[in-house]
């Protein structure tokens, strides 16, 4: 049986180290956006490879392993919810991109960046890509990689604060993350400026 190919590009230039990056929890309610980079060989090649949000649970902690250990150089950053309600997401999931380039083990020529929003990197030139994630390899891999490990955080951390199902809904805005919101108030790990704005006044903060 032929072996499906996925649809996504290798790189956006050939002949260059390109680095996609990506984060994952920009619209969470509680906990840290996390952020990676990852440079992947020009024929790296997995037939399920693709943006995160398209894949399973199970699929993207099978692809965790084999992305780390094929990859040229990974790396993961994270921006607690503290520094995100000092300098807003936005700032905050570019910080994040960068710390993780920063730690990479090989300086990449280029960097592809989803979405439609970065600030200069040194001296690489960058490229952002709006559904970046679903285009092009590196940044499909970087973007498993924020996920499944920013999920890890979450996970860890609903054992400390076990009312609000993060091991479930991550820190996002589900029914029931919100209903435990109102009944039991907000944790530590909360982002205040989130909870004013979208549950329209319901705390005075």
């Amino acid at each position: 049986m032929a072996i499906p190919k996925t649809k996504l590009k290798p790189f956006l230039l050939s002949g260059r180290r390109e680095v996609g990056c990506d984060e994952a929890g920009r619209g969470a309610l509680a906990g840290p956006v996390y952020a990676a980079a990852v440079i992947l060989e020009p024929d790296f090649f997995h037939p399920i490879l693709n943006d995160s949000k398209q894949l399973t649970e199970k699929q993207r902690y099978e692809l965790r392993p084999i992305i780390e250990q094929e990859a040229v150089a990974w790396a993961v950053a994270a921006i607690d919810h503290r520094e995100i309600e000092k300098i807003n997401i936005l700032n905050a999931s570019i910080k994040a991109m960068q710390t993780a380039i920063g730690k990479l083990s090989v300086i990449p020529d280029f960097i592809l960046v989803d979405g439609n929003k970065f600030k200069p990197y040194k001296d690489i030139p960058h490229q952002c890509i709006i559904g970046g994630d679903g285009k092009f390899m590196s940044i499909a891999a970087a973007s498993i990689l924020a996920k499944t490990y920013r999920d890890d955080f979450m996970v860890k951390i609903s054992k400390e604060f076990p009312n609000y199902g993060w091991d479930k809904n991550k820190g996002y805005a589900t029914k029931t993350h919100r209903e435990a919101i109102v009944k039991f108030g907000i944790s530590p790990y909360h982002r205040k400026t989130y909870l004013g704005n979208i549950l329209q006044g319901s705390f005075n903060f």
